[in-house]
């Protein structure tokens, strides 16, 4: 977890580390130009032995200031090369005629935030104080944050490396610690309850327990403000003007705190409710290319609103937030397969497009006409696939992964099992340990 410590400089600080920031930047993109004119390397060792000597000198920056400019340098032109061929394979494959430019010139830093390495370069003092490495030699500064942040430091958390971010709007500068905290290996004993979750845009989360009991987290109000914020940034986009892109610009940020908001929220809510659970979660990998929308020109108007609806709302964000939330709660977060969940009756098993009449929020089974709010039915479909992995990992020993069921026969023999199990309120986990679902 990241702990966001606000520091409190005097104005000699504030100077000393902004000027500290701005060199960091500048031998970030003087490092950039030289990869990009040598062949766009990539090897952060390589970059380090050329170019080392020359932005110590030219720049004033100290040692392992210099060590992590290369770093970083390399670790950005090897995602990009990776995103170049990823790009040339979709275009041998038909997928797309759009050509990735991200190398086509040297990839250049805006942002002045930089990397601090804990011990060689910051460390913390008592009083909540830290000690700050800048061109002229440490600072100490004192600093506030989040009470929880703040214990979890003081009670002996493992400290990492430290990002010195500044926000230009507030004039105020931020430290963001990553924080290592140990907890104890769980086993199946440990769970005392069962949690199944479903994500989705008009209800961002639903919940559901083997005893029946359910949270429905509406996402309406949230996707209103998206949607609004959408429209201006299409506006601002078609108009191109500098203060059009400086508004964009504020936009975007502020959309993207707006859903981090939403999310943390939402998580923080799920696990409160499910102390030690076992909590499911789907496995949403590659799930635009399994829905099969059309788009493009030859997409309707409709599927066009749907893809960008769906592709707004982060819900990997959403399911890392659950998982390291429930850790510290005793709890802990699984994938399960995602197939069909919202088209499969918790009750007979029977799975068909046709028992999601219109594609809305009514599960009607057409076979043993079965009626519930389609999420909830998602949610329970996933509580008893996450009831079925505990029971594997009671009788083996083992908590395997979120299978791979891109072979139509794995998927096929997954799919077989899953529909032999019925939603029942008598299942509980001490049931379940003996015989099947």
């Amino acid at each position: 977890m990241t702990a966001k410590l606000k520091l409190h400089p005097t104005p000699e600080q504030f100077q000393a580390l902004r000027q500290t920031q701005l060199a960091y930047r500048d031998a970030l993109n003087h490092v950039s130009r030289y990869a990009f004119e040598h062949g766009k390397m990539s090897s952060g060792r390589a970059l380090q032995r050329e170019c080392y000597d020359e932005i110590r000198l030219k720049y004033g920056i100290p040692a392992q200031m210099a060590c992590n400019v290369p770093r970083q340098v390399g670790a950005t032109y090897k995602t990009l090369s990776t995103k170049v061929q990823q790009n040339a394979a979709a275009r041998r494959a038909g997928k797309t005629k759009k050509r990735y430019k991200g190398l086509d010139t040297a990839p250049q830093y805006v942002s002045p935030t930089l990397t601090y390495n804990y011990h060689r370069d910051y460390s913390l003092k008592p009083e909540q104080q830290v000690s700050i490495l800048t061109l002229d030699g440490r600072v100490i500064v004192p600093y506030t944050g989040y009470r929880q942040h703040v214990t979890r430091i003081q009670a002996g958390a493992h400290l990492g490396a430290s990002k010195l971010w500044y926000d230009k709007a507030k004039k105020q500068f931020y430290l963001l610690i990553s924080l290592e905290i140990e907890v104890a290996d769980p086993t199946p004993e440990t769970h005392t309850s069962v949690v199944g979750i479903d994500v989705g845009v008009r209800y961002l989360a639903v919940t559901s327990t083997t005893k029946g009991a359910c949270s429905f987290h509406s996402g309406k109000r949230i996707v209103k403000k998206a949607n609004h914020y959408a429209r201006l940034r299409k506006r601002l986009q078609k108009k191109g003007t500098r203060s059009a892109t400086r508004r964009l610009i504020a936009i975007v940020g502020r959309e993207r705190r707006l859903k981090q908001d939403a999310n943390h929220v939402v998580s923080k809510r799920i696990v409160d409710q499910h102390p030690h659970s076992l909590i499911g979660l789907e496995d949403l990998t590659h799930i635009r290319e399994r829905t099969k929308r059309r788009r493009g020109k030859k997409a309707t108007p409709k599927q066009r609103r749907a893809n960008a609806t769906y592709s707004k709302w982060s819900f990997a964000e959403l399911h890392g937030y659950i998982a390291y939330k429930a850790l510290l709660q005793g709890s802990m977060a699984i994938k399960v397969d995602a197939h069909y969940t919202s088209k499969a009756c918790p009750m007979c098993g029977h799975i068909s497009d046709a028992n999601r009449p219109n594609k809305g929020l009514l599960f009607v089974c057409q076979q043993c006409h079965y009626v519930l709010h389609a999420d909830l039915v998602g949610a329970r479909n996933i509580t008893m696939r996450t009831l079925l992995a505990r029971q594997d990992w009671a009788r083996t020993g083992i908590l395997s992964e979120c299978p791979d069921v891109s072979s139509d026969e794995t998927k096929a023999e997954r799919l077989q099992r899953y529909s032999e199990l019925r939603w029942s309120l008598d299942t509980s986990l001490s049931h379940s340990m003996g015989r099947g679902l």
